[in-house]
């Protein structure tokens, strides 16, 4: 198994500039972050060769989404700031070149309806999809369960599903988060199934506290057994909370993983 730290979450203990570093004593096999834009490109770029480690993800710029707004991508009247965090982020990926790129659909904007949104998230997924081609980026979007976060637009696999087909561009992919569909009580075989070979990328954390692997309730070894079943060859993206004791003694499942073929 492919596994990434998602930088994010891990290691929060240190700079994250210095996070890389740590992953890969760790023994992680890439890195993935949420937003790496505080950190310059070029330093990034300069940390993971020095690591010896691959970007596996990083978002899109998500505008006031992570502060409790709507976002971007989702959003009619903010074509132009989804222009500009396209850009930014092709800029950013030209220099790091992350394996992919996911694209937060973000919540349903006040005054508009949820098919007014989705009609949006299309369009700019199919935009964002187009010019990361031209990199050889997927580029990818994820359902999010609606208890964690209210008002998400994409929630289950079927939706993504949906989702997918209307965008109906080859380089666009789905982001499966295990997480999210276990906390929606989802049979994570299910939603593996749904998606089929459209899977670009697969992130987990044990279920219902979002922690790491045997902190909770979620049978990953059922999970990968329907992801070898579709022929998922790609990373999995450890992003969960290791609590007050420190990412490296939330560590005690990565080798067992690491050895699964």
């Amino acid at each position: 198994m492919k596994i990434s730290a998602n930088l994010s979450l891990l290691f929060t203990e240190q700079p994250l500039i210095d996070r890389v570093l740590a992953a890969r004593l760790a023994g992680f096999d890439g890195v993935e972050i949420q937003f790496p834009y505080e950190l310059a490109a070029v330093r990034l770029k300069e940390a993971l060769e020095r690591a010896g480690l691959p970007l596996v993800l990083i978002n899109l710029p998500a505008g006031d989404f992570m502060s409790g707004g709507a976002g971007l991508a989702g959003v009619p009247g903010r074509q132009a700031e989804f222009d500009a965090a396209l850009d930014d982020a092709l800029a950013y990926a030209a220099m790091t070149r992350p394996a992919h790129v996911n694209v937060l659909a973000g919540r349903l904007a006040d005054g508009v309806t949820r098919a007014e949104a989705l009609d949006v998230l299309v369009e700019r997924l199919r935009k964002a999809a187009e010019a990361f081609a031209v990199l050889g980026i997927p580029v990818l979007c994820e359902a999010i369960n609606p208890f964690d976060m209210p008002g998400y637009l994409v929630n289950t696999a079927e939706q993504l599903d949906e989702l997918l087909r209307r965008v109906d561009h080859p380089n666009c992919l789905a982001q499966l988060d295990l997480y999210h569909m276990a906390r929606q009580g989802l049979e994570i075989g299910a939603c593996v199934r749904q998606l089929g070979g459209r899977i670009g990328h697969v992130q987990f954390a044990d279920c219902p506290e979002r922690g790491e692997p045997g902190s909770g309730e979620t049978d990953f070894e059922a999970a990968f057994t329907a992801l070898d079943a579709v022929g998922y060859a790609g990373w999995l993206g450890a992003e969960y909370h290791p609590g007050p004791q420190g990412t490296a003694a939330s560590l005690a499942w990565l080798d067992a993983w690491k050895a699964r073929p």
